[in-house]
Parts: C-alpha cells; sequence; structure tokens
C-alpha cells in the first residue's frame, strides 16, 4: 500500500530551521503513514551536516536546480504515495495538522489544501491570494481592493474553509495522482510563481484550491533571505506566469506596468528594484536560469 503522505522539503541554506520543521512531523502525522524527503539545492552552511546527523529523512543532494526542480525530484525519490506534503524548510506543523488537511482533500476532491499561517510571533499570515489580473500589477495594493490586490488582507476570509485561486507555497497538500499529472511543479520558474502556476493549472482542469483554518502551522519566511537577484526572479516570474496565461498583447501591457511599478519602488528607496528595471529593459541582464534572455517581454 502506498503511504498516506510523501512530505518533501527543499533545502538550501537551511540550517537555522530545518530541525525544527522535521521535529514537528511525527505529531503533525497522526496516525497517517508518510516518508520524509529533503532535497538539498547545494547549500554552503551546515544544512547537510545537520541532515546527514538524523534519521528520519532521505537526504538527496543536489546541485541548485531550483526550487520547483528540487520539489520534482524529491516527489521522484519518495515512496509510492497518496498525497505529496509541500514545506518549507523554514516552516514548522501543529499537532494533527496533515490528517485535518487530508479530510478536506478527500471531501472537497480538492487539487490542493492550504492551512491557516501565522508568523512566528502568533500574528495571522496572510498567505491567500487572488490570481493575476492587469488591475493586480501592483502599485495600487493599498486600496484594498479586491480588483488591485492579489493578497488577501482581511482576517476574515481567514475564519472559514472556501475556495482560493492560490495560496503561499510554504506548506500546501496536494493530490498525489494531480501532481504527477500536471507534471509537477513548472521548473522553468526556477524560483517564485511556481505555486501560482500549479494551482491555476490545477483549476484549469476543474480542481479547486481549498483553504481551511481547522489545521495549523508556522511560517517564518525569508528563510533564505531575499537577494537583488531573488527579487528580479519574482518580477520577472510574475510577468511570465500573466504572458503565458493571458497572451503576448496583453502581457506586453503587463510588462510595461510592472516596469513603472518597479521604478516607482526604487525612487521610494527599495534598493533591489534598480537591479529589476535592469534586467527588465535589458535582457541580458536577467538570471540565466529563468531561461528567459532572449527577448524584451519574458517568456
Amino acid at each position: 500500500m502506498p503511504n498516506d503522505v510523501a512530505a518533501v522539503v527543499v533545502t538550501y541554506n537551511s540550517e537555522r530551521h530545518i530541525a525544527e520543521l522535521l521535529d514537528s512531523l511525527p505529531a503533525s502525522m497522526g496516525d497517517l503513514s508518510y516518508s520524509v524527503v529533503v532535497v538539498d539545492n547545494g547549500s554552503s552552511d551546515g544544512t547537510l551536516a545537520l541532515l546527514d546527523a538524523r534519521s528520519d529523512c532521505l537526504v538527496v543532494r543536489s546541485t541548485n536546480v531550483g526550487y520547483a526542480g528540487g520539489m520534482n525530484r524529491a516527489v521522484r525519490e519518495s515512496p509510492a504515495h497518496s498525497t505529496v506534503l509541500i514545506l518549507n524548510p523554514d516552516s514548522t506543523l501543529d499537532p494533527g495538522a496533515v490528517p485535518t488537511m487530508l479530510e478536506v482533500l478527500r471531501r472537497t476532491g480538492a487539487a490542493v489544501v492550504a492551512p491557516r499561517v501565522r508568523e512566528e510571533d502568533g500574528s495571522l499570515s496572510p498567505t491567500l491570494r487572488r490570481g493575476p489580473t492587469m488591475g493586480r500589477v501592483g502599485g495600487l495594493s493599498f486600496t484594498g481592493l479586491p480588483a488591485f490586490t492579489e493578497r488577501i488582507e482581511d482576517a476574515r476570509e481567514y475564519d472559514t474553509e472556501h475556495e482560493v485561486e492560490w495560496a503561499v507555497g510554504a506548506i500546501l497538500l496536494v493530490d498525489g495522482e494531480l501532481y504527477a499529472s500536471l507534471g509537477g511543479m513548472d521548473e522553468s520558474y526556477f524560483l517564485y510563481s511556481e505555486e501560482t502556476d500549479f494551482s491555476l493549472r490545477a483549476k484549469d482542469a476543474g480542481l479547486p484550491t481549498v483553504y481551511t483554518p481547522a489545521a495549523g502551522a508556522m511560517h517564518v519566511g525569508g528563510g533564505s533571505g531575499e537577494s537583488a537577484t531573488t527579487h528580479t526572479m519574482k518580477i520577472l516570474n510574475r510577468v511570465r506566469l500573466y504572458r503565458r496565461r493571458a497572451g503576448t498583447f496583453r502581457a506586453s501591457i503587463y510588462f510595461g506596468m510592472t516596469v513603472l511599478v518597479e521604478l516607482r519602488r526604487a525612487v521610494l528607496g527599495h534598493d533591489k528594484s534598480w537591479s529589476t528595471m535592469r534586467a527588465l529593459l535589458r535582457p541580458s541582464r536577467r538570471p540565466a536560469a529563468l531561461g528567459a534572455s532572449d527577448s524584451l517581454l519574458p517568456r
């Protein structure tokens, strides 16, 4: 019989957090059968030494193939399973969280289930998101209006179980057959937007992402830090995702609006946005890992 859950983690210089995540898993799983596979994407700190000293996970050494690539490899290395539990190394799960998520997955026929997540200080982490649209490209999110805001900030939206377009990928339970049928996460994104793309592709197939407040977890956030390069990847991948879903013409407008938003951020003191501006306007300056340097409008 396959395991109920394949827990999969990708680490990259995650020495400060990974032990807490792994320590939280037994209680979070209840009576479920599960495996744990950690793919390390070339850490240079003490992550591997820490992992090698443990006996509760399979450790796979890898070069930095990106977050999606690491996740897909972790799933391939896992024993047979019914569901995939995607975990960031800087997260922890509450006792009994996974059986609760699994019950929701089976009852609703969802593709993905997202739990209620809190910040390290115990406050609500707003992990739910609306889909990308022209109005939500950025710059007007301060209005709080759904037409202009991708991130769902209203705390009332986190009180009840409901469908969402996508949720931040720090802790997600995914139907195993669907993960395989969709080809896993799209590795061309390398880092950022892969969970957005996955949930939207599942929705295209008629299978929703469901949020449940009945399962709890904690996510520190920024466990591997953000650099000018990763900020650039995040912004470029938003444009790439929109182009793949909306077409070249609309994506050209989206791209222009993104340039203006990053210019505004740079002028207001967001230093990383200057590097992102250069990468948006000069394809040769884009991170090679994205493979998006062949045209002004990133593919």
